[in-house]
């Protein structure tokens, strides 16, 4: 029989459910899987970007209100709306309702299979989280979009994570192939996402501000999500934000992971040259609504475990490095708690969200897999099986390294019951073989594409000492 999480804590009563929640509370330590779950969800539902813009703005007749400003409709020719990204439908959604007929048009890219209708907008598919040639396609549309536009136009960006894939544009001198080996290398690389953003602005046609450069219009407002830390403009909106890095940037990252000498050399070539210098929009006026980031869930995952009778932990928005190395180490701080009540107070929730980890890859040991699986396989590894605890990872945007899983769930059963089934947990780390482990295990998390992306989100529920 699972032990309970506590015994002066009360189970959970979910009330905004993972799709898949039931599917993970059949078997394992189901009450701590429950409390995790309950917490995780509610961080979910707060890093919902449609909620947030309507939190902060509104229409009244001739006047839209975002955040402290208004726009008079009737000062600009027309309002235009453009965007890409994992969390960009449901702020598209939102202003489509909002601007109803003064909408003047607009192109907003997605994943495949994500598109859903949206009044007065062109939705438009393509790859994530590398481009193929619906990514370029949709880069060219729109920059010529842009193009057309007026001065007297009010832009509205909804650019949010996962946009530098979903709209890719090689500059003159680079192939679109030599362009998407340049992806593939970074995101193998172990570099974050700043890192990696910091490369990807200078060998584009589109990014580093310079699909705003394409159009005449002065006023832009952009919504977006953030999934780096600091919540820093050009490295989550960068099509349409004044760029903060150079090309001697995007050259040390190269050089500080090993890639200098492995990409195309017509990158190399280009870096070099003035065409990668971003530019520096002088002439624009741009104002940037940051809806939602991980402190936003962070602080709603709070109040849930509150809410629940735990103690809340909040690691905060800055938990980076290599999965395995966070899964492990909070099985080692778990275990710790449960049996000193040290470093934390036990019965505690303990979580972050808004930080990113990477998976360093070797090309001779390439399983199937994403950062949070490797996370939640490295917790039950190293959970000792007599400490009850239970912890869930989650890439909020559905994807787990381009996976079609979100993440993964553990317990102090998982390793038991992955030596019953005869599985490796060792041998299957050291291949980046999550997924097909957490498979067999059924402990994969499932959500498809949640409308939102803040980067990783990880809950552990530890039970009281003695529980």
């Amino acid at each position: 029989m699972n032990p309970s999480p506590s015994a002066s804590v009360g189970s959970p009563t979910p009330t905004e459910r993972l799709p898949d929640f039931d599917s993970l509370l059949g078997h394992g330590n189901e009450a701590l899987r429950a409390v995790a779950l309950d917490v995780l969800a509610a961080g979910l539902s707060a890093a919902d970007p449609g909620r947030a813009l309507r939190e902060i703005a509104g229409r009244d007749g001739d006047v839209l209100r975002i955040g402290s400003t208004s726009y008079h409709l009737s000062d600009y020719d027309q309002v235009i709306v453009v965007g890409a990204g994992k969390a960009s439908l449901p702020i598209a959604e939102v202003l489509s309702e909002l601007l109803g007929n003064e909408l003047g048009g607009g192109i907003v890219v997605v994943r495949h299979g994500a598109a859903r209708p949206v009044a007065g907008l062109t939705i438009v598919e393509a790859s994530h989280p590398v481009p193929d040639e619906a990514s370029e396609h949709a880069g060219r549309l729109l920059l010529e979009l842009m193009a057309s536009t007026g001065a007297n136009d009010l832009i509205i960006g909804c650019f949010t994570g996962g946009s530098s894939a979903l709209v890719s544009v090689p500059p003159n001198g680079i192939s679109f192939s030599d362009k998407r080996q340049l992806h593939r290398l970074l995101l193998a690389s172990g570099a974050t996402i700043n890192d990696i953003n910091a490369v990807r602005k200078h060998v584009s046609a589109i990014k580093g501000g310079r699909l705003l450069a394409a159009s005449p219009a002065t006023t832009i407002v952009n919504l977006t999500v953030s999934d780096v830390v600091g919540n820093q403009a050009d490295l989550i909106t960068d099509p349409t934000a004044v760029d903060s890095t150079d090309p001697d940037a995007a050259i040390k990252v190269l050089h500080d992971f090993d890639l200098w000498d492995t990409v195309p050399a017509p990158v190399r070539e280009h870096l070099t040259q003035a065409a990668a210098h971003s530019p520096k929009l002088l002439d624009k006026n741009v104002t940037t609504h940051v809806l939602v980031d991980g402190a936003r869930s962070c602080d709603a995952m709070s109040q849930k475990a509150q809410s629940l009778g735990w103690n809340p932990v909040n690691f905060g928005v800055r938990v980076e490095g290599e999965a395995s190395t966070v899964g492990g180490l909070l099985a080692t701080l778990t275990a710790e708690a449960h049996a000193s009540g040290n470093p934390f107070q036990t019965p505690c929730v303990i979580f972050s969200a808004g930080g990113e980890m990477t998976v360093t890859l070797d090309q001779a040991l390439l399983g199937a897999g994403g950062p949070n699986q490797e996370a939640a396989l490295a917790f039950a590894h190293r959970l000792p099986e007599a400490t009850p605890a239970a912890a869930v990872f989650m890439d909020s945007d559905g994807s787990d390294g381009g996976t079609n899983h979100a993440g993964g769930i553990a317990d102090n059963f998982s390793a038991g019951r992955a030596r019953q089934l005869g599985l490796n947990l060792k041998t299957s780390l050291l291949g980046h073989a999550s997924t097909n482990v957490l498979t067999e295990l059924g402990d994969t998390l499932t959500t498809g594409p949640t409308g939102t992306n803040i980067s990783d989100m990880w809950v552990v529920a530890v039970p009281g000492m003695g529980s």
